[in-house]
């Protein structure tokens, strides 16, 4: 049996919001799982096991380039270990100018943009260089690289923690700045439900079925197959409409999803990109004592 550590409680609950000791006995039926323990508590908890769970533990910026006429754009993200350094002028300079080699030069990955000229040496020279200048590891991390099918707009927020890239069709450009913005808020997964993930729609399935087992456990009646179908179904699609761009209510007027607003406009969104610093980068942090304490605890049943 998996050992549940006490820094491994404090994480879930900080994902979950769930009671510390619902947190144990989850991860404990899950053995450890981390993300089998999440979908445990959704399951008995409900909407109190959704807090957000994107624990930023990077630091860094996004960088985004955009040519004069906006059909050529690029969006990028590298990483520091510490806020300090990402407010660093050098540092911020290399995100600029490395955004910009995106554009320019279309490096096929992280490795071919690490090999691009820049100065009188390469990115990652100018990158070691630093990072022995400063005595602190830098990364960049992923970028995209965007020529228009309309309009690029781009969106930055919270000292560059928050970039959004935009491809609007139609419209006119204070529209395509408030969809950004849009994006940047809500953060959906995709445009629409043909761009998630087919393992989240079947996860958001199997949470609903079993939620739905457990509430019949506890009412003592079972649920008809075609009364489940259609109440799992049901959760599906608004999970669906939560998670994407078109499904949305659009942030400066919710009488309106996004897509009913592009209608309006008649306009479209071929793409977009939105980064968000440290995003999916987990950095183990152990609270020793909590440990220590929790060990003793255990030791003296």
């Amino acid at each position: 049996m998996a050992e549940i550590t006490a820094s491994m409680v404090k994480e879930l609950r900080e994902k979950t919001d769930a009671p510390m000791m619902e947190c144990k006995k989850a991860l404990t039926e899950a053995a450890g799982d981390m993300g089998k323990a999440e979908e445990i508590l959704r399951v008995k908890l409900g909407s109190k096991a959704t807090k957000a769970a994107s624990r930023v533990a990077a630091e860094g910026v996004v960088a985004i380039n955009i040519s004069a006429d906006g059909k050529l754009g690029s969006i990028l993200e590298i990483n520091s270990e510490t806020d300090f350094v990402a407010k660093n002028d050098e540092f911020l300079k290399l995100a600029a100018d490395c955004a910009a080699l995106v554009a320019e030069r279309n490096p096929a990955d992280v490795a071919a943009l690490s090999a691009l000229s820049l100065g009188d040496g390469t990115v990652e020279s100018v990158r070691s260089g630093l990072v022995g200048k400063i005595g602190e590891n830098m990364t960049l991390r992923r970028f995209v690289r965007v020529e228009a099918k309309g309009q690029l707009a781009s969106y930055i927020h919270g000292g560059s923690k928050i970039g959004v890239l935009i491809d609007l069709v139609g419209g006119d450009e204070q529209l395509a700045k408030d969809l950004a913005m849009h994006i940047a808020a809500s953060k959906p997964k995709a445009l629409d439900s043909s761009g998630v993930a087919a393992e989240l729609i079947e996860s958001e399935r199997r949470v609903a079925r079993e939620k739905a087992a457990e509430d019949a456990a506890k009412s003592g009646k079972a649920i008809p197959e075609d009364i489940l179908a259609k109440r799992v179904e049901g959760s599906v699609q608004k999970f669906l409409k939560e998670v994407t761009l078109l499904g949305q209510p659009f942030v400066k007027d919710d009488k309106l999803t996004v897509e009913a607003l592009l209608k309006s406009r008649n306009a479209s969104i071929a793409s977009f990109t939105l980064y968000v610093v440290g995003e999916g980068i987990e950095k183990k942090v152990t609270d020793f004592a909590a440990e220590v304490a929790a060990q003793a605890a255990a030791a003296k049943k």
